[in-house]
């Protein structure tokens, strides 16, 4: 998200945000909040609705040192592994400054949905768990990712991690899976009006996967249908996107109709798919839990690894 940031202290409370409101950083979309139905995006729909890149993986451990920002702390780590991209896991460690923006609902008639105003708490953030792909954009490692942090409130706040501008003080624990010849590109995407991150790769591989979904499809059906094309049965599943909601199998989720999601637990067993997410919607509200198959279609977009199991991972 390209703009100038002018930082201020929001009325009663030690975060900042960028001028031009002063709601709580919860609240940090408009007073309606859309229940969950469908999203109309600006663009034509792509005739191909899941984008898929064949790959080798290995595992990847290292940690981010203080001193530097996240993304180029991830790109140091994945550079040192031989790895183009992937998925990246960061765990402890604090990090200050630290920004980060939530789901909103769109500002104008170009986009269906947005982001909400930078939050940059005073006192920086520490990483309880984010998921970060691992890609390029304009020619740079570009990360997009999604956690969950505790900036002194005393609940957790989740949300999109502006990496670039988050400096790491205390190291951050990283485990990640790689790929030395794919990775996820940053191109225009005509269909939602974004730059959002595709699957790329200079050499075919095999038993692991780099997913993108995009809007309408059902998450669990999309990975289930393309793992069962690429002839992968069982599998650990890692990512992050958005979804038109929220419905889980155990409680009522999030209706709202813009929620951005982590994968806290993925698997893939006989090719049925089981996701335990993190979600969090436009008013700042977190919930936890495992999603229905067939009820949770992708509102922007899905961005996954699937790491093939060996032994089993192919039928």
């Amino acid at each position: 998200m390209a703009q100038t940031l002018i930082l201020r202290a929001a009325q009663g409370s030690d975060d900042l945000v960028v001028a031009g409101t002063t709601r709580r950083t919860a609240d940090w979309a408009s007073n309606a909040m859309p229940r969950a139905g469908c999203v109309r995006h600006p663009g034509p729909p792509a005739a191909t609705r899941v984008e898929a890149v064949e790959t080798d993986i290995v595992p990847i451990v290292g940690t981010l040192r203080p001193g530097h920002d996240v993304t180029a702390e991830v790109e140091r780590v994945f550079a040192e592994a031989g790895c183009r991209g992937g998925v990246a896991f960061l765990q402890g460690g604090y990090c200050q400054p630290f920004q980060y923006v939530g789901p909103a609902l769109s500002r104008d008639s170009e986009h269906a949905v947005w982001y909400s105003d930078v939050v940059a708490p005073a006192h920086g953030a520490s990483i309880l768990a984010a998921t970060a792909l691992v890609g390029r954009r304009d020619g740079a490692t570009f990360l997009h990712c999604h956690g969950t942090w505790e900036t002194g409130r005393g609940t957790p706040n989740m949300g999109h991690m502006l990496t670039s501008d988050s400096i790491v003080r205390e190291p951050i624990a990283l485990t990640a899976f790689g790929s030395q010849t794919a990775w996820f590109e940053s191109l225009p995407d005509a269909e939602t009006n974004f730059t959002l991150f595709t699957p790329r790769s200079i050499e075919a591989g095999r038993g692991s996967l780099l997913l993108r979904i995009r809007p309408h499809e059902d998450l669990c059906f999309a990975i289930e249908t393309e793992c069962r094309r690429h002839g992968i049965s069982n599998a650990l599943i890692y990512g992050i996107g958005s979804l038109i909601g929220s419905k889980f199998e155990d409680n009522e989720g999030l209706g709202c109709a813009v929620t951005e999601i982590a994968v806290e637990r993925g698997i893939l067993t006989n090719g049925i798919v089981t996701l335990d997410l993190a979600a969090v919607d436009v008013e700042g509200t977190v919930r936890r839990g495992r999603i229905r198959r067939g009820d949770n279609p992708v509102c922007v977009t899905f961005e996954l690894v699937v790491i093939g199991l060996s032994g089993g991972g192919r039928a």
